[in-house]
């Protein structure tokens, strides 16, 4: 390891004991949930620099596999703890905001950084468009428990079933798709840098400092949402999401600054797709061990949200190339979809 990434497991080491200490010492809960925040952030970018580390080691289709297993580990444990608090609308949110953030935000920057730096970047993916149309089609899918509930069609009262159905239908898509997807990752790979003792350690303390970190944060959710006077869908579909998400997702912001738009689309938009067709689905059928089941019956303007996101992202990098305007545009989307849900229960 490097010094940099030494001093990034420093960082990460001193946050998780920051965020124990704001909970065990009884901080204010906005104290407790900013610095629990923090630390799953960074330890999420550990997790990810840990799974390439470990996949480079077996060869870059398996890296894929990897990445595909623990990359969203971070999310998982949050949303795990949050169905045992029964906040399911909180998970609804950081699901559909791990998507959006993916999708709208993190593409807006690396259009907007790659266009200031290097004028109107081309880009020819067919693995990039193939990405972002199943997408589309899994907000789709799960958007349609909703809209059977809001239209009220005779589905209606069979949400919980049709989530099953849903959930079911995903994770076959994404069990069909794989191999596709490794077979692209054969030109990406790079060997490792790290020692495999040296990557199973960081993996494992990662993991383990990301649980106990999501533990605080969520035990912080609740008191902290009400002291700031923002809503628990807010709180998921921005705060928690961005915190599991936004600084693993900086390395495609940085692809598109040094002019591989390709890879950079790439990974970003792979990042939202992996959140719909495998951690939400794994997420329904896992919450059968809680009290409080999760469904894909959404509040409606999320599910709106989510299909608007997914066409806008498709649309955008269909067209074969990308701006700053594009970028700046995308941004300013994802601040009005942000804004929309800060006021609420």
């Amino acid at each position: 390891m490097n010094r940099a990434e030494l001093r990034q497991v420093g960082l990460a080491a001193l946050l998780v004991l920051a965020a124990g200490l704001a909970h065990f010492l009884d901080a204010t809960p906005v104290l407790s949930f900013a610095v629990a925040a923090a630390a799953i952030a960074l330890l999420a970018r550990l997790v990810g620099g840990a799974t390439d580390q470990l996949g480079g080691r077996a060869g870059s289709s398996a890296a894929g596999v990897v990445q595909s297993a623990l990359g969203n580990l971070p999310e998982l444990f949050i949303a795990l703890f949050a169905l045992h608090e029964g906040l399911v609308r909180v998970v609804q949110a950081a699901l559909v905001g791990s998507v959006i953030a993916n999708g709208v935000l993190v593409l807006g920057l690396a259009f907007l950084v790659g266009g200031l730096r290097h004028g109107t970047q081309q880009f020819d993916s067919p693995r990039a468009r193939m990405i972002a149309t199943l997408t589309v089609l899994s907000a789709a899918i799960l958007s349609m428990p909703t809209l059977a509930h809001t239209f009220h069609t005779p589905a209606a009262p069979h949400g919980r079933a049709l989530s099953f159905i849903c959930a079911g239908v995903l994770i076959a898509l994404f069990v069909v798709t794989l191999p596709s997807f490794l077979i692209a990752d054969e030109t990406v790979g790079e060997p490792p840098r790290w020692s495999l003792t040296t990557t199973v350690l960081v993996l494992g303390a990662a993991s383990v400092g990301a649980a106990f970190a999501s533990d605080w944060f969520v035990s912080a959710l609740r008191p902290a949402t009400h002291a700031m006077h923002m809503s628990q869908d807010f709180a998921g579909l921005v705060v928690v999401a961005i915190a599991g998400n936004a600084v693993e997702n900086v390395v495609g912001v940085q692809l598109a600054a040094r002019d591989r738009p390709d890879f950079a689309i790439s990974v970003i938009v792979s990042s939202a797709l992996q959140v719909a067709l495998l951690l939400t689905p794994v997420l329904v059928f896992a919450s059968l061990a809680f009290a409080s089941t999760l469904t894909l019956v959404f509040p409606t303007l999320l599910a709106l949200a989510l299909l608007l996101s997914a066409a806008v992202t498709a649309l955008v990098v269909y067209d074969g190339e990308s701006r700053w305007e594009e970028g700046a545009i995308l941004i300013g989307l994802y601040v009005v979809i942000a804004a929309s849900f800060w006021w609420g229960a």
